[in-house]
């Protein structure tokens, strides 16, 4: 199966593709979609190239699965809710293609947990981590490791999955449930 692993940015994109035959995991490419051409405070023209550049690598490497790092709520709520358009942007281009591929979604804990094997590790350890599994000749860039880490997390944690979904029905959890004006 392969996967593809997002890493959302408004500047830097990071994408990062992996074959999985079993536990086995194969590395296939890496890099970023950077929106640099775009001017600063061009917005829209960043989210097209994101957009565009999402469109690009899943028509090439034709994943059959992807996953995407949930935005954390940020301290300044601006950068947060330019970071949720970046984000919006990659996963619309990711359901743009005639053979979107199935999304999943995870926070950068669970990828950290999956990759490193704790939720508080340094870039350096993603980085470190993310070569040793996938047994490349150098670590790759931050956005590149943290998308790869995406795809390594979802091939361990879709596998589980998918067990758990062949024993018992999944159904998706609400959020937030509103009752007498409170959020619960």
């Amino acid at each position: 199966m392969r996967i593809l692993g997002i890493d959302p940015g408004l500047q830097t994109t990071g994408f990062g593709v992996i074959d999985t035959d079993g536990p086995r995991l194969h590395y296939v490419a890496s890099g970023t979609i950077k929106t640099h051409e775009a001017a600063l405070g061009d917005l829209p023209g960043r989210l097209k190239l994101i957009f565009e550049g999402v469109r690009e690598v899943v028509s090439t490497y034709e994943p059959q699965q992807a996953s995407v790092e949930i935005v954390f709520v940020n301290v300044n709520p601006q950068s947060t809710l330019l970071l949720g358009q970046a984000r919006g942007a990659a996963i619309a281009g990711l359901l743009s293609t005639p053979a979107s591929p199935a999304v999943s979604e995870y926070t950068a804990l669970q990828m950290k947990k999956a990759v490193v094997g704790h939720g508080h590790a340094a870039k350096a350890q993603i980085r470190h981590m993310v070569m040793r599994l996938l047994d490349l000749p150098r670590e790759p860039h931050n956005d590149a490791a943290d998308a790869l880490g995406l795809a390594i997390c979802h091939a361990h944690a879709g596998h589980a999955m998918a067990q758990m979904a062949k024993a018992t029905s999944l159904t998706r959890r609400t959020h937030a449930q509103i009752k007498g004006g409170r959020v619960y």
